[in-house]
């Protein structure tokens, strides 16, 4: 079954997807981009993924903020300034009129002549993507989900974009390939001293001897937004938060695990490789967490509820 389901905006509702190209919206079926672009001949591009609740795209400032520190990393110079990309994501998404929606924004250095070496009179594309929103379905919060681990030197490691979220990912990719091989729905990655750093498309927590253990952003990780806003649960919340390295076997003897991201939120884990994780279910620290950093979202946002409710309830 995939991760992904159907979500829980209700299939009745209209659901739009949009894309907009340098400030102008289309339908998916008009959005072109040229083969020359280096974001598709060499995956030089930086880009974000966010959500919304309750309509509104969430923590809008620190994405777009993040999608700048990414892009001066790579050394692209965003075509327009940050405030007003986040006014192109409101607009797109107000437009799509979705019940809730899943944002993709990239910046790509653009079209130019064939070649690896930038050409500095190349203009940066800046494209955001809106679909309707589709999440985890409850029983994933509620029975925990199967990881697997996959060793490999991610493709900036060691570099100055080391941190940046560029658009090549063939590494996940594969990672997912083999997760998926195994009937997993996330595959951690191991760097060479046999540390997990992070998943294929998610930060990584693990409680351990009573204290929520996260990899520290100098191992390179990708500072994710939902990571910060767990770490301000936990402190809410009066757990113990301890910024280290995580070794690979130490990690198979966690209490807890789980995996965040934007559109995921928290994802109990509850099986590494063939590691059942503590008991096996999802465990209580995870589900108070995930519940916290909710009310979090919800008095943020200005929301009575959000949608589906409790999905570990």
């Amino acid at each position: 079954m995939s991760l992904f389901g159907a979500g829980r905006q209700g299939m009745c509702a209209r659901m739009t997807s949009l894309v907009m190209l340098d400030g102008r919206i289309v339908g998916p079926e008009e959005a072109r981009v040229s083969v020359f672009d280096r974001g598709f001949l060499y995956g030089d591009s930086v880009f974000e993924t966010i959500r919304t609740y309750g309509g509104r795209p969430f923590e809008l400032v620190a994405h777009v903020d993040r999608l700048e520190r990414s892009a001066r990393r790579v050394y692209i110079d965003l075509p327009v300034a940050p405030e007003s990309i986040a006014r192109e994501i409101e607009r797109v998404v107000a437009s799509a009129a979705n019940p809730e929606s899943y944002i993709r924004v990239m910046i790509t250095r653009g079209s130019g002549d064939l070649g690896l070496e930038p050409d500095e009179h190349v203009a940066p594309l800046r494209v955001v993507i809106v679909t309707p929103l589709r999440t985890p379905p409850p029983q994933a919060y509620r029975s925990g989900i199967r990881v697997v681990t996959f060793r490999t030197r991610r493709t900036v490691d060691a570099t100055a974009a080391a941190g940046a979220k560029v658009a090549n990912y063939l590494v996940s990719v594969l990672a997912m390939r083999e997760a998926k091989a195994t009937g997993a729905a996330e595959a951690l990655v191991v760097d060479g001293d046999g540390c997990v750093v992070e998943g294929a498309t998610s930060n990584v927590f693990a409680l351990i001897g009573g204290r929520l253990v996260t990899p520290p952003e100098d191992a390179g990780i990708l500072p994710g937004i939902t990571r910060a806003r767990l770490m301000e649960a936990a402190r809410q919340l009066q757990l113990p938060l301890e910024l280290r390295a995580l070794p690979l076997e130490e990690l198979r003897g966690a209490q807890e695990l789980f995996v965040s991201s934007s559109i995921r939120e928290l994802l109990p884990v509850v099986a590494l490789d063939s590691t059942p994780i503590g008991a096996g279910v999802p465990g209580a620290t995870t589900l108070k967490l995930l519940r916290r950093f909710r009310e979090n979202v919800k008095k943020d946002m200005g929301l009575s509820d959000l949608p589906g409710g409790d999905p570990a309830g």
